[in-house]
């Protein structure tokens, strides 16, 4: 699934880095000559939103970049539609208010400065555009982690506590292990249905000392969690290569190296050579929190990575697919032998037949 929050968020993920420099300014601004303490929190923005239509949108964009404001957000239904289509095999379904939200929209958005500096450089980067564009003065000094308030301590299971970097210093709940993550480097924070009902089935069969194997290991959230809680060692495997910095920065925070972590980019269902890497080792857990259709073929390896006594779980299930997952699994000589539901979500767990 993904919802309009998750793309939001990325959205501000994606562009900020290029629109805030070191002295915390916008691009193309003064030098502050001398005032190097000057941090984020000292500076207001103003969020400039240009309505335009896909045929002027490349024109816009260029206009744009030619007058120096290389740091653009695009807002683009055909875009957004095309991104949907193409990677359609990350989610089952898209909710609708984020449908709604982008039906019609073709619009460019930029931020500067709240000050005259600011000022000066939004009529540079308009002069010329003849499109109709709002101005909107963004109050919140801390606007730019805003999305923090969405992420909050979590207690999953009977042991489990994912806790937010900036909640650190915090005190833990007495018998939980905590769990740190930085939910703003990528999907996978603990919050979803599908990763809750996993991490549940991750506490229930991590056994000190084993190891655990996690295909389509996004932020690392399965796989560090059996670390924290006593897994030997885990080789965590995605197919998009940002992952890999991701997992192992999450796992940095909970005080893993890769002595004990390794994490690898690559399709274990179509590199037959990474596929026949992997299965050098049986796994006594192997996870798989992903999409009805990555599992099902993925299926077909599991009995080649799974030890004897193993189990294979897997998430990210809707409810209505859930039977040709069952389906997948019995074919390939696998046995579920727990379901687990939670807000139309469901995970399966399964060992040899």
């Amino acid at each position: 699934m993904i919802s309009l929050r998750e793309m939001k968020f990325h959205a501000i993920q994606k562009f900020l880095p290029p629109l805030f420099t070191k002295s915390g300014r916008g691009p193309g601004a003064e030098p502050l000559g001398g005032k190097e303490e000057t941090t984020m929190a000292d500076i207001k923005w103003l969020e400039v939103a240009i309505n335009t239509t896909p045929e002027r949108l490349d024109e816009v964009t260029a206009r744009l970049t030619a007058a120096g404001m290389a740091a653009l957000v695009i807002e683009d239904e055909g875009e957004f539609q095309q991104f949907l289509e193409q990677n359609r095999q990350y989610w089952d379904y898209v909710d609708q208010e984020l449908l709604d939200r982008m039906k019609g929209v073709t619009r460019v958005k930029f931020y500067v400065t709240d000050d005259e500096d600011g000022r000066a450089q939004l009529e540079t980067y308009t002069r010329g555009l003849d499109c109709e564009y709002t101005v909107t003065t963004l109050n919140d000094n801390d606007w730019a982690y805003s999305w923090q308030k969405y992420y909050k301590p979590l207690s999953i299971g009977k042991r489990l506590y994912v806790v937010p970097q900036w909640e650190k210093d915090k005190p833990v709940p007495e018998g939980r292990f905590p769990f740190y993550l930085n939910p703003g480097l990528t999907f996978g924070t603990g919050s979803h249905a599908s990763t809750q009902l996993c991490l549940e089935g991750v506490e229930e069969h991590t056994k000190e000392g084993d190891a655990v194997l996690d295909l389509g290991c996004g932020s690392g959230i399965l796989s560090i969690a059996a670390l924290v809680l006593g897994a030997s060692h885990a080789l965590a495997v995605d197919i998009d290569p940002k992952a890999v910095d991701v997992a192992y920065e999450n796992a940095a925070l909970n005080g893993i190296g890769k002595d004990r972590y390794t994490v690898r980019a690559g399709d274990v269902i179509t590199d037959t050579a990474l596929a026949q890497e992997i299965a050098q080792e049986r796994y006594p857990l192997v996870l798989a929190n992903i999409v009805a259709d990555v599992i099902i073929p993925l299926s077909a390896q599991v009995p080649n990575l799974l030890a004897q006594d193993g189990v294979f779980l897997c998430s990210g299930i809707i409810d209505t697919r859930a039977h040709e997952v069952e389906a997948a699994l019995a074919k390939n000589g696998l046995k579920v032998v727990r379901r687990r539901e939670k807000n139309g979500w469901v995970a399966l767990e399964a060992v040899l037949a």
